[in-house]
């Protein structure tokens, strides 16, 4: 559960920023008419919602098992990670790029920008907090991998996504700051609408990018090929096993997982001496590997019935 503190703390630290910022974006681009401004504030808007709706899935997630739901309910964070996914498709993505080629069709007059600057400097240092926050848990289960080996492997949605849209929103931020700077430096009011379209261009591949590292996880991915590894390793060691067939594991949760080994030991071996073994053998990997919670194995000796311990 200290994983879900942690993960929380992040989420509620992004929430927090992009409020703020939402709502000083809106006031900006009320008294500019800036439609940069205004997909800017779109976005905030979304990215409150979308750590709303991943707090919901941590909670959900966290529901004990039940009759119908014998491994518990770990894979809804999945499930809300991929409604997220779809409304920074939908509704950042889309709209910003809507107001974006509306502006651009009937540009607006260009103002002073002092409101969108000062906006956008405090946006820039409150996202740069949440996106430090974000960063720091990020950087705890990121090893020595590379950031986007990283980001993909990640198993944490909650740290991950909110990673993801705390990185696009500096990036949209450095992208409206562009498009209201050179469009007064250059006194063309199409760059604003452009930069607003390239803002919405920014969260349909990032949501892109989310739908497709979540659809894995959501649909059963299993453990890494090092991982992979590592069981295969702490198997043959065992003195008493003989053959190991391919583990099968998947993902339930980032901190929940199941496998399933089919293991052969010395063929004169008693009932109680495979129980002793399977035993050795779950405690080998739950104490190198903990997100195993879940480890079935399938115990035979040659010429013997199977014997599945769970």
């Amino acid at each position: 559960m200290a994983g879900n503190s942690s993960s929380r703390l992040v989420v509620y630290g992004a929430i927090g920023a992009n409020m703020a910022i939402a709502l000083s974006k809106f006031i900006a681009a009320f008294f500019t008419g800036s439609s940069a401004m205004l997909s800017e504030g779109i976005h905030s808007l979304v990215d409150s919602g979308n750590g709303l709706l991943i707090l919901w899935g941590l909670k959900r997630s966290e529901a004990p098992p039940d009759a119908r739901h014998p491994f518990g309910h770990s894979k809804e964070l999945y499930f809300w990670t991929v409604i997220v996914a779809v409304l920074v498709f939908s509704v950042g993505g889309g709209l910003s790029l809507y107001k974006g080629w509306e502006h651009i069709k009937q540009p607006a007059p260009l103002s002073d920008p002092t409101w969108n600057y000062w906006v956008l400097g405090l946006a820039m240092l409150f996202e740069g907090i949440a996106c430090f926050m974000a960063f720091r848990e990020f950087q705890k289960t990121r090893g020595s991998q590379g950031f986007w080996k990283a980001l993909r492997a990640s198993r944490d949605p909650a740290v991950f996504a909110i990673l993801l849209e705390d990185l696009a929103a500096l990036l949209g931020l450095v992208i409206a700051l562009a498009g209201i700077f050179f469009g007064h430096l250059l006194n063309n009011v199409y760059l604003d609408g452009a930069a607003s379209m390239a803002i919405g261009v920014l969260l349909i591949f990032m949501a892109i990018f989310m739908l497709r590292e979540t659809k894995g996880l959501l649909v059963g991915e299993g453990v890494d090929a090092p991982t992979l590894a590592s069981l295969r390793d702490l198997t043959a060691a065992d003195p008493d096993v003989t053959l190991l067939r391919n583990p099968l594991s998947m993902y339930l949760g980032p901190q929940d997982a199941m496998l399933a080994l089919d293991v052969q030991f010395r063929q004169d071996m008693t009932v109680a001496e495979v129980e002793q073994s399977v035993q050795r053998l779950q405690d080998a990997i739950r104490d190198q590997h903990p997100e195993f919670q879940r480890i079935f194995i399938e115990a035979k000796t040659l010429g013997s019935e199977p014997y599945i311990a769970r």
